[in-house]
This record gives structure tokens, C-alpha cells and sequence, in this order.
């Protein structure tokens, strides 16, 4: 059953992660430029407003965030409210903005850019590892998202939406990728996958952007769980609460006209379910 939580609507809903250490879900607002922080047990929420469009927020080592911005990665520190930078990505590509990421167990930092009109093909995934900035092999993609990785950090997911496929690579030792080869491919006509989590067995949660729900593919690309959403627009899991099983979902409203918010009017909403 899923619930809707008493979190102001997004416009685009994004980049959900649970944090331990203040046991909360933060996400972000990309099109409002918002950083927010919800806490389930006391209902609680804070938001920051940064520079630019904000993709993602992860916590780093010690305290405060690093946050995917659109010209680059930003030291985020919620006390300060302020966004230092750390090092520029494609200054060179100004139409392009950071989109989604995640953090690998070995501590890297992977995410992806795209083409802020979300039609040229100029979308890259790179790798930050211990302050070094490097493009992987996989580019060429107008909306980028994910990436995800196994629960034993030698596995790289990572969607291109408008194709509607999910791939898969090896991370090597040193960090670099092997061989991309395919894991799954969405029919348009059911939805566009969107961004990607991985589960604790290793099962692949997949969000569909006007799809109307969350699926879950095992390690095989075998479908083997979907969760049905009363909105149609879902952009990211995360898997968080006391024993990591209550999955909380962003949703996004941008770009659609009032007669369809109107049928939907939890569009952009928060929602949790178990």
C-alpha cells in the first residue's frame, strides 16, 4: 500500500537517500532548485534553496554533503546553508546539468550529466574518486539515470531513459568499467525508466516516469515485484527507516498542464511503502 506523505509537492521530485547519521530522507527539487529534509518520526522538514539545479545530495565523510549542482560538485553544508565548490563538470557544455548519482561502497562517487532540453545526446557518466574527476566509457545519452551498484560494489547499472534500456558493467579494481552489456529494456508504451536502486539481495528497483509505478528485476532481469502508484510520475526509490525497508519515492508534476494535475492531484508528492 502506498502512502502519501505531508511533504510539499515537487515540481521534479528527485534523488531520494536515506542518511544514517540523522536518520532522515533528504531529497531534492531539481526544477525549484531545493534541497529538502524530511524526518519520518517526527514529520519534520527543512528545505535550502541552492544556486543552481540540483540533481543530487549525498553525505559526505565527517559531515555536511556533496551536491550535484548543474556546473559541477558543491560541498554542502546545511548549517551554513552555503555550496562551495569542488571541481567543475563540462564548463565547456553549458546546455548540460548534473542529473543523478550514487555512491559505491569503496566510497566513488558515480553520476551522470544530460542535455538539460533532454533531446541532444550529450549526456556523460563520470567517476570522483578521492578528488579526481573522470569521465567513464559510457556517454552519448540525452537523459542519464543512475547509476546504481551492487550490494558487493562490482556492478555498475545505469539507465538512458529515452531509450528505455538499463545496461550493465563490471567495475573493475581500479575503478574503471569493463564491457557494458544490456540487463533490460521498457516498452515506452509502459513507462520510462527512471532513476534506479538497488535492494539488499541485489535486485534492481526500477521507477517508471509515466508508468504509474516501481518495479523490481532480479539480478537475472527477471521481473519479480511492482508497487502501483496513484501518480504517474516516479522518478527514484530509496530504501531507508529503522530496518531500511520502507522504500520512500519522489514523484515530479513539471511540464504538465492543470486538466492533468487536476486528475492527479498528488502528482509530485512524497510517497513511502514497505
Amino acid at each position: 500500500l502506498v502512502q502519501k506523505l505531508d511533504v510539499p509537492a515537487s515540481l521534479l521530485g528527485e534523488g531520494p537517500v536515506w542518511v544514517e547519521r540523522d536518520q532522515a530522507l533528504w531529497f531534492v527539487d531539481i526544477k525549484k532548485q531545493q534541497v529538502h529534509r524530511f524526518d519520518p518520526a517526527t514529520g519534520g522538514k527543512r528545505s535550502w534553496t541552492a544556486p543552481e539545479q540540483v540533481g543530487f545530495v549525498f553525505p559526505a565523510e565527517g559531515d555536511g554533503f556533496v551536491a550535484g549542482l548543474q556546473s559541477g560538485l558543491y560541498r554542502f553544508d546545511p548549517e551554513a546553508s552555503t555550496f562551495d565548490l569542488i571541481v567543475e563538470v563540462e564548463p565547456d557544455v553549458p546546455t548540460n546539468r548534473l542529473n543523478d548519482g550514487v555512491v559505491d561502497p569503496a566510497g566513488r562517487l558515480w553520476f551522470g550529466t544530460m542535455d538539460n532540453g533532454e533531446k541532444a545526446k550529450s549526456g556523460v557518466f563520470y567517476c570522483f574518486d578521492a578528488g579526481t574527476l573522470t569521465p567513464t566509457v559510457i556517454d552519448d545519452i540525452a537523459i542519464t539515470n543512475g547509476p546504481a551498484v551492487s550490494p558487493d560494489g562490482r556492478l555498475l547499472y545505469f539507465v538512458d531513459t529515452l531509450k528505455g534500456t538499463i545496461d550493465v558493467a563490471n567495475i573493475q579494481d581500479n575503478g574503471s568499467l569493463g564491457t557494458r552489456r544490456p540487463f533490460i529494456r521498457i516498452d515506452p508504451r509502459e513507462g520510462h525508466p527512471d532513476g534506479p536502486t538497488i535492494d539488499s539481495e541485489g535486485c534492481v528497483w526500477i521507477t517508471l516516469y509515466a508508468g504509474w509505478e516501481a518495479r523490481r528485476y532480479a539480478p537475472s532481469g527477471e521481473l519479480v515485484d511492482r508497487v502501483r502508484f496513484p501518480v504517474a510520475n516516479i522518478t527514484k526509490l530509496a530504501l531507508g527507516g529503522d530496518d531500511l525497508r520502507t522504500a520512500y519515492a519522489t514523484t515530479a508534476r513539471q511540464m504538465l498542464s492543470a486538466e492533468t494535475i487536476a486528475e492527479q492531484p498528488q502528482i509530485g508528492d512524497l510517497f513511502k511503502f514497505r
